[in-house]
């Protein structure tokens, strides 16, 4: 029972450490004083921002670090980064220290590396000590990093509310002190043994709370904000004091019998129908899809257990073009370990990044641009709000990537799917900014955006692990997210360029009006249509998989 009690304080840790980590959210809220410090154009801060993003090219070598050094080493050459990189901007926008343009490029590098050893840290964590849970401990954590944002802006309304530099400060040292205060439940992990059904269905039981908890986290920082310092510090101990309720939690796991007879005689989990695609599972679904093959085989007629796809195919031999599309080189089945050189080779993995690459990052690049978007509205001032929506959104898109997992007894549908209809926000939301230049527009774009991009980013994890295989996700999934940076430099570049190409002679490279990014907003609604026929057409190609996954289950669980 320790052990049990221990891993859900190492849950808390790592929702701490995601709580604190989601530093490039903030970007907007200091690139201006950045840009003007600096004497830069939009394109070389435009450049700033793809550097922070690159990091994340780099991204596999936390992995590498984690196969010769301890977990808790790369955590703390994680927060190491992060305070170098960031505190080291800090002095440069404080101009206490002067560096040229190349060394503030590499600054951006560090700190963007540092958010992925952060996140590879905690995915690793998540998938050490909820193997039963994995998809559920994944949203939950990443949901909170989507928090960052909305918890920076109160902190430093809190400390110093007309300071934008104080972001940098905060992102150096912030991240660096949780670090730390995270160590004690990761240095004291011990090895899960495997959980009997009573503890699964407990285990998931918490989870629902957890993210009932999660939701009125969420809904605290999104309501209530202020600019005024003494109010600012109430509400932060507020916000600090939500993410500690969870530590009640071991206390709960020790009362196990308790929770037993008072909750579950009158709330049955059995049939909840939660998505826990663990390794078992896929590998009991391996097993089956293996016999039925072979009993079809000596029948002279081996079949898939879902072959027809509605609409798309036709009986017998014949098939249309579309058919052909939709079944050539497609998955069999769900958690099929691929190899880097055989992940390339798959039709499904690009359909898969051209959907990423077109939805969660165009998401990204928006957000490190609401800075210079609401300045060239004349809503400057109101930069820090438009963070904290995002912010915001973001972490709710993140929550509502674990929707399938609770929904799943009463409306099945594969992950894919989902995402398909996660990505419908971002075009709606950039088609409406091209038509309006109002604030309230503007706010319900960043929404859309936020919510749309956050469920991706979220559910990215469990599409990855369930397509390509649960032991290859570290090395997968960070080939997956190279799309980030060459996203950020691809549509970065897009919005720079319109951007100076608008600007006023002898305006100080500030751009003021609709025009600064309506072209811009224009090209990347396009390009998010693109995002989303691309994840229609993955859904399409990859539901006889999940399909086929669901029959295996149903039909274990009758006997």
């Amino acid at each position: 029972m320790a052990a049990q009690s221990r891993k859900w304080m190492i849950l808390i840790a790592t929702i701490w450490i995601q709580a604190f980590t989601g530093t490039n959210f903030d970007f907007s809220s200091y690139s201006s004083e950045l840009k003007s410090v600096l004497g830069i154009s939009q394109l070389q801060l435009n450049y700033l921002a793809v550097a922070s993003d690159l990091g994340k090219a780099f991204g596999w070598s936390s992995g590498l670090a984690l196969m010769y050094m301890p977990l808790w080493v790369v955590l703390i050459l994680a927060a190491l980064l992060g305070f170098v990189g960031y505190g080291l901007q800090w002095l440069v926008i404080r101009q206490i220290i002067f560096l040229p343009y190349f060394a503030v490029f590499v600054l951006c590098l560090f700190a963007g590396c540092s958010i992925c050893w952060f996140n590879t840290v905690c995915f690793v964590l998540c998938i050490r000590n909820f193997p039963a849970h994995r998809p559920l401990a994944i949203s939950l954590t990443v949901a909170f990093n989507g928090l960052s944002a909305a918890l920076y802006n109160l902190c430093a309304n809190a400390i110093n509310p007309s300071s934008d530099t104080l972001y940098l400060l905060l992102n150096a040292v912030i991240p660096f002190i949780t670090s730390f205060a995270a160590l004690p439940p990761i240095l004291l992990q011990t090895s899960i043994r495997p959980l009997p059904s009573d503890a699964v269905r407990r285990d998931s039981l918490i989870f629902l709370l957890l993210n009932f908890w999660a939701v009125l986290t969420g809904l605290y920082l999104l309501l209530f904000t202020s600019s005024d310092s003494r109010t600012a510090r109430f509400l932060f101990s507020g916000a600090v004091f939500l993410l500690g309720l969870p530590l009640c939690i071991p206390g709960v796991v020790y009362a196990k019998a308790w929770f037993h007879r008072m909750v579950n005689s009158s709330f049955r989990l059995h049939e909840t129908g939660f998505i826990l695609v663990g390794v078992d599972d896929l590998e009991l679904h391996k097993q089956l899809i293996i016999t039925q093959d072979s009993s079809a085989m000596g029948n002279g007629d081996a079949q898939t257990i879902n072959e027809s796809l509605s609409g798309c195919e036709t009986g017998g031999e014949n098939r249309g073009c579309c058919g052909r599309v939709m079944e050539k080189d497609r998955l069999a089945i769900l958690g099929e370990e691929h190899k880097a050189r055989v992940l390339v080779s798959r039709v499904d993995f690009w359909l898969y990044y051209v959907a990423y690459f077109c939805g969660g990052t165009v998401g990204l690049v928006y957000s490190n641009n609401i800075g210079q978007i609401a300045e060239s509205l004349g809503d400057g001032v109101k930069t820090t709000n438009l963070v904290t929506l995002y912010s915001s959104f973001s972490f709710f898109g993140r929550l509502l990537s674990a929707a399938p997992d609770y929904v799943r007894a009463k409306l099945y549908f594969a992950r894919t799917g989902w995402m398909a209809i996660a990505l419908l926000p971002t075009p709606i939301a950039l088609f409406l900014l091209t038509g309006s230049g109002s604030f309230t527009i503007l706010e319900t774009g960043t929404a859309l955006i936020g919510l749309s991009s956050g469920f991706i980013f979220a559910a990215a994890v469990s599409i990855t692990s369930e397509l390509f295989g649960p032991n290859s996700v570290g090395v997968n999934h960070n080939i997956l997210i190279t799309n980030i940076p060459i996203g950020s430099i691809f549509y970065g570049l897009l919005a720079a360029l319109v951007y100076d190409d608008n600007v006023e002679p002898g305006s100080s490279a500030v751009c003021m009006g609709r025009q600064c990014y309506l072209l811009t907003f224009v090209c990347w609604g396009c390009f998010s249509l693109i995002g989303l026929a691309s994840c229609s057409l993955l859904f399409f190609r990859t539901r006889h998989a999940y399909d086929g996954f669901e029959h295996s289950r149903r039909s274990t669980q009758l006997y």
